[in-house]
């Protein structure tokens, strides 16, 4: 399982930024065209369908002119590491967090936007601890629970991970980020009916998430299911022909059938993935 795969919760903030750089003092002073100005502030905010490139080249813009406020340099930066990690840059965007933590040591939202970047960058222990923090300062941020969720679920601590799940559903119930990871800990944990509640839950808002298909597919394998857990797997891999849980779930699935062939040649394509996937399925209770 990809953390991509489950999802993160990155918080963008850039409503803020029109009004604290367009009513800075210093942006009275600007010898940069006001509708320049104006347009960067919109690209570093990054409207929708406004490409990664220009949203940097926006808030770029912005940071180097000197211009902004202390708390409008905040958000650029913790805009621009968003974009940055979107684009899967992480050391650019933590550079960018970091400096937005240190502009306002108070600012919840950086610390979580710092966690993703190091949770998508494998640095687990570093995610946590960003993390923590945002939480320390912003006890009601359900995002950053749920992204510590995520990262406890790569450490295999699936305890802590449905803790967190709770606590971010508590805080934010409507997030389907949220009640797709709490599914996943839960069918490792062997909660399965609690599971698929939180599974249809969250295909409610994505019925064609390959992430939850994948985690409902675990749920009926684990319920001695397999046909419905074979029909699970084929809708995840119509979506993500290469994810090798699912490859691997419905291979157990196939061998529980009878079916040998089919089976071996699902574990094997999904070992090809991912050499240490038979490992995982170990760690949930299935080989």
């Amino acid at each position: 399982m990809g953390f991509s795969a489950r999802g993160a919760i990155i918080d963008r903030v850039a409503p803020l930024l029109v009004l604290l750089l367009f009513g800075s003092p210093a942006a009275a002073q600007t010898p940069t065209p006001k509708d320049s100005y104006l347009r960067n502030i919109e690209l570093c905010n990054g409207p929708d369908g406004t490409s990664l490139e220009s949203r940097i080249d926006g808030c770029s813009a912005l940071i180097d002119s000197g211009l902004g406020t202390t708390a409008a340099l905040t958000i650029a930066y913790n805009n621009r590491g968003n974009a940055y990690t979107t684009q899967g840059d992480y050391d650019r965007a933590i550079q960018d967090f970091d400096q937005s933590v240190r502009l306002d040591p108070t600012f919840a939202k950086s610390f979580n936007n710092r966690g993703v970047a190091y949770l998508r960058k494998g640095e687990y222990d570093r995610a946590i601890e960003a993390l923590d923090e945002a939480i320390k300062l912003n006890p009601n941020y359900g995002g950053a629970f749920a992204n510590r969720a995520g990262a406890y679920l790569k450490k295999n601590d699936y305890g802590r991970a449905a803790r967190d799940y709770d606590e971010a559903m508590r805080l934010e119930p409507n997030l389907a980020a949220v009640a797709n990871g709490r599914c996943w800990a839960r069918a490792i944990l062997g909660a399965l009916q609690a599971a698929l509640e939180d599974c249809n839950k969250a295909l409610q808002s994505g019925p064609n998430n390959a992430a939850t298909l994948d985690s409902l597919g675990l749920i009926h394998l684990k319920m001695g299911r397999p046909d419905a857990a074979i029909e699970n797997y084929d809708s995840a891999l119509r979506s993500e022909p290469k994810l090798a849980s699912s490859l691997y779930g419905r291979g157990l699935a196939k061998l529980g059938k009878g079916d040998r062939a089919g089976g071996d040649a699902d574990l094997s394509a999904a070992k090809t993935i991912q050499a240490t996937i038979g490992d995982d399925f170990r760690r949930y209770g299935l080989q």
